[in-house]
């Protein structure tokens, strides 16, 4: 006869699993770590709050001080005993020399990415890659040394051709001279980025799945439609940070657009007429001649492009959220 036991046993006390999947630290390890990375990321934010509060400070000096209005002025005349000066020649000539370059550099880029992984056999495809990787380890000044001694004397015959065929817009009219132009620093601008984008580019598409690709092979899709179809929609997000970092290259270059631009504050209707400025460009060629206030002046001009760039970055940051579907994160 089978008697109960006059002790029943217990069940174990539940086991709480959310502390082994909570992440946090149990080890020595795990803590010093954890402690590194969330100390790493205050003091990121706490470097972009001083940056942003000294520039702020700075710049409410000048600006206070400006006898013209900052935003619309065409002068930059800081040091004089009224000091007058303003951004809208500045902001301009950066505003459209990063916009040449991103349209010249980002589909050329994306197309060399595309060959790389997907076309190019692989002894050509690694040597290719190296050599593009190679290029962004080219300091800027000497883009700038080849940009005023090459790119600008050979330039002068693809300026008549834009003149004849489309100086009726009035964007690509040409008068003469030297090709000291934002056009010619948007092109070297390409140039410069060109690496940039495309050694991301090339690493997201690496990234796409195979059986995607061999899906749709097995459809009957062409090697475009499976670019098409399943490379370009889950690099998507990717292109676009890609992107993104070259366009914030090309809006705080400074040397080599110096080396190549011929700077006035002017705002031309023509890309190809000689003249413009830039931010950088502007800071860097009067920041060593300028006294306590044109100092602050330059200053000012730095925190706009710095609110751009954080603008810039936001935007981009938005637009790869609402296409995170995309960028094979949920697959």
């Amino acid at each position: 006869m089978n008697t109960a036991s006059s002790t029943t046993d217990t069940p174990p006390p539940p086991h709480d699993g959310r502390s082994a999947i909570s992440g946090k630290a149990v080890r020595p390890g795990d803590r010093i770590f954890l402690g590194l990375s969330r100390g790493s990321g205050i003091a990121l934010l706490v470097i972009m709050a001083a940056i942003a509060v000294f520039l702020t400070y700075r710049s409410v000096l000048a600006i206070s001080g400006d006898k013209a209005d900052f935003f619309t002025t065409w002068d930059w005349n800081a040091s004089g005993a009224e000091p007058k000066f303003g951004i809208a020649v500045l902001a301009f000539g950066t505003v459209v020399s990063s916009v040449v370059a991103m349209l010249l550099a980002v589909p050329v880029a994306v197309g060399i990415a595309l060959f790389i992984s997907h076309y190019a056999p692989r002894r050509l495809s690694s040597t290719l890659g190296y050599v593009i990787d190679l290029l962004a380890a080219v300091p800027s000044i000497i883009y700038g040394l080849w940009g005023a001694l090459f790119l600008v004397p050979h330039l002068t015959g693809l300026y008549t051709w834009l003149d004849d065929y489309l100086g009726w817009t009035g964007i690509f009219e040409y008068g003469g001279g030297a090709a000291r132009s934002l056009f010619t620093v948007g092109i070297l601008l390409a140039i410069m980025i060109l690496p940039i984008v495309t050694s991301v580019s090339r690493e997201v598409f690496l990234q796409v799945p195979k059986m995607h690709e061999e899906a749709a092979l097995a459809l009957g899709a062409t090697r475009w439609e499976v670019i098409r179809m399943s490379v370009l929609p889950f690099g998507r997000s990717g292109v676009i940070s890609a992107s993104m970092l070259g366009l914030g290259r090309a809006l705080g270059e400074t040397m080599a657009v110096a080396t190549v631009l011929s700077p006035s504050f002017l705002i031309n209707a023509s890309l190809l007429d000689p003249g413009g400025g830039t931010f950088a460009q502007n800071i860097a060629s009067k920041f060593s001649e300028a006294d306590q206030f044109g100092q602050d002046a330059l200053i000012a001009s730095g925190l706009v492009l710095f609110v751009i760039t954080l603008l810039v970055n936001g935007a981009a940051r938005l637009i790869i959220a609402r296409r995170k579907e995309y960028s094979g994160a949920a697959a």
